[in-house]
């Protein structure tokens, strides 16, 4: 099973001597393999390595995490499931980073990037993360804003509005993205 401590410690901790000849900048590249060890599909790294300026395929970044020896895990079944969202200055444009978070593990379950920030969009992202894990009978531990509480309604999905706690896991991972 993932750790989170993978994702939460130093930039440094992972190594990246094993590569030759990179045109990539090593940041991106950390933050390539940390993301999709987080959960983060090949096709969505590709996509946020874009949106920081840097064009590489998903076979590249494939190999990257191959080369560091450092597989993601497979699907989910939590007891409870921390969902917030979070602003992303990239340049003029914002953009919109929802995650999905096992607090009892602090795996990241699902993340995506949207533009927007409405109602329809959280709906989409729930949707996405059902499809992907067993979150059904899951508590979702969600803050004050009306548009989580509104689609986990919209799905039917149980939600407590949860300030601090086990919501933290996602604060943790929003900070590990940002920095």
């Amino acid at each position: 099973m993932l750790s989170f401590d993978r994702l939460s410690g130093d930039s440094g901790c992972i190594e990246l001597a094993f590569l030759e000849r990179e045109a990539t900048p090593e940041p991106a590249m950390k933050l390539g393999i940390r993301l999709h060890l987080a959960g983060l599909s090949l096709s969505y790294t590709v996509s946020i390595l874009e949106l920081l300026g840097v064009d590489r395929h998903r076979s590249t970044v494939h190999q990257w995490v191959q080369k560091a020896d450092l597989q993601p895990t497979g699907g989910a079944e939590p007891n409870h499931v921390a969902v917030d969202e979070t602003v992303i200055q990239l340049n003029n444009d914002r953009y919109w980073l929802y995650a999905a978070v096992d607090p009892d593990t602090n795996r990241l379950l699902h993340v995506r990037l949207y533009p927007t920030r409405t109602t329809a969009i959280t709906s989409m992202f729930l949707s996405e993360l059902r499809e992907k894990h067993q979150v059904d009978d899951a508590v979702f531990l969600v803050d004050g804003a009306p548009w989580l509480q509104a689609a986990c309604h919209r799905h039917g999905l149980r939600f407590q509005h949860v300030t601090h706690g086990n919501r933290n896991a996602v604060e943790r991972v929003f900070r590990e993205v940002k920095r």
